[in-house]
């Protein structure tokens, strides 16, 4: 071997010795403890997790490392169907106050609602941002916000399930805070992410008051957190009951199926008048229903049974393509799914198109288990 070979093998090793460096130092650098208490259940001093232990909580939605799935978005070419480049959306521009026990719900896009009702203005995982990923990189939005920030009624309440980049957009958070101050609610460890706003984190089963007669309960729910590739499960996930004099309101935020029990511990806080359940993000492979940490309309359907809900709305798709179903699959699978087990609770909503919420009334009789319906085939031949 020739002598200029042999220094350029030596200068290949040296780059690739300097950046497997960078990287151990890079993961060292940016996994932090967010939290720091007793240990607990789903806490073991380092690290949050689901204490039923059914399917991944450490990893991506279908098991696979989230540099995996980044990579595999990136590349694009693996089958998934296409979608839309851009969907056209009128923004609406909301009432400043609902008083009284009206409710009106405006969905936002992906997971971000405004609910409007006693005089509050309610505001689950508000994203404005144009990329769900860190420094730009990521899925990019392709619908608008069905409401222009600079629209938004002064906000009360902010619920921010945990640290994934399409359910926590720091500088959306900051515009909020400095505008309105709100009471900005979320569970153990991502106040420390949040940095730039100050909020109340708690640990679930815990409650905290607005005003007299309505709390936020922090409640447990199936998913995993991260968010620099390396701080797994550093902060916990939540979903959220607001207890209201006009039936309670419950926010899933993202979250798998689980034990399926955590949608009863939520309804033993009182009946439930609107539900927001997640159900998008579910396929991650050809026909996939479910994923470890995502539930799709079948299961959100089981979920909304078990709340025992009057009313609920789809969430968690439409806005940032994260799996591989097509644009409108879980809207379309949603309805047949409720055709197929006899339901109507579920409300139909568009982007930026305010919702009247109906009262509270008794769950309606339905004709089967929703999980049934799987395998019907108007479901089953949707992409």
């Amino acid at each position: 071997m020739s002598q200029a070979l042999r220094a350029s093998g030596r200068g290949l090793l040296g780059l690739l010795a300097t950046g497997f460096l960078l990287v151990v130092i890079v993961r060292k650098l940016l996994d932090r403890s967010y939290y720091r208490g007793p240990t607990t259940g789903h806490f073991d001093g380092q690290r949050f997790a689901n204490p039923d232990r059914n399917g991944s909580s450490s990893r991506g939605p279908a098991g696979q490392p989230p540099l995996g799935l980044l990579v595999r978005y990136l590349v694009g070419n693996d089958g998934r169907p296409q979608w839309p480049k851009r969907i056209v959306v009128t923004p609406a521009k909301p009432a400043d106050r609902v008083t009284g026990e009206s409710m009106v719900a405006t969905w936002v896009g992906h997971a971000t609602v405004l609910i409007q009702t006693q005089g509050l203005n309610i505001l689950t995982d508000p994203v404005w941002a144009r990329t769900a990923g860190p420094f730009g990189i990521g899925p990019q939005r392709v619908a608008e916000p069905g409401i222009q920030f600079a629209d938004l009624p002064k906000i009360d309440l902010v619920l921010v399930s945990h640290s994934h980049y399409d359910h926590m957009d720091v500088l959306t958070l900051r515009q909020l805070w400095a505008r309105d101050q709100p009471l900005i609610v979320t569970s153990l460890g991502n106040d420390v992410i949040m940095t730039g706003v100050q909020s109340v984190a708690r640990d679930w089963g815990e409650r905290i008051p607005v005003r007299p007669g309505i709390d936020v309960i922090v409640s447990r729910n199936h998913h995993w957190s991260s968010r620099w590739f390396s701080d797994h499960n550093r902060a916990l996930w939540s979903s959220f009951v607001v207890t209201l004099p006009g039936g309670n309101l419950f926010f899933a935020g993202d979250t798998g199926f689980g034990d399926g029990k955590w949608p009863a511990e939520a309804a033993s806080h009182g009946q439930i008048r609107l539900a927001l359940i997640p159900i998008g993000a579910f396929r991650f492979k050809p026909g996939q229903m479910t994923a470890a940490s995502h539930i799709g309309p079948i299961e959100a359907a089981e979920v909304f049974d078990r709340l025992g809900a009057s009313s609920g709305i789809g969430i968690h798709w439409g806005a940032f393509r994260l799996s591989y179903e097509a644009y409108d699959t879980p809207s379309k699978m949603l309805a047949e799914v409720m055709k197929c087990w006899g339901q109507t609770g579920f409300v139909t909503v568009s982007l930026g198109k305010p919702v009247e919420i109906a009262s509270i009334t008794l769950p309606i009789e339905h004709n089967s288990n929703p999980l049934a319906c799987q395998r019907a085939s108007s479901v089953t031949s949707l992409r």
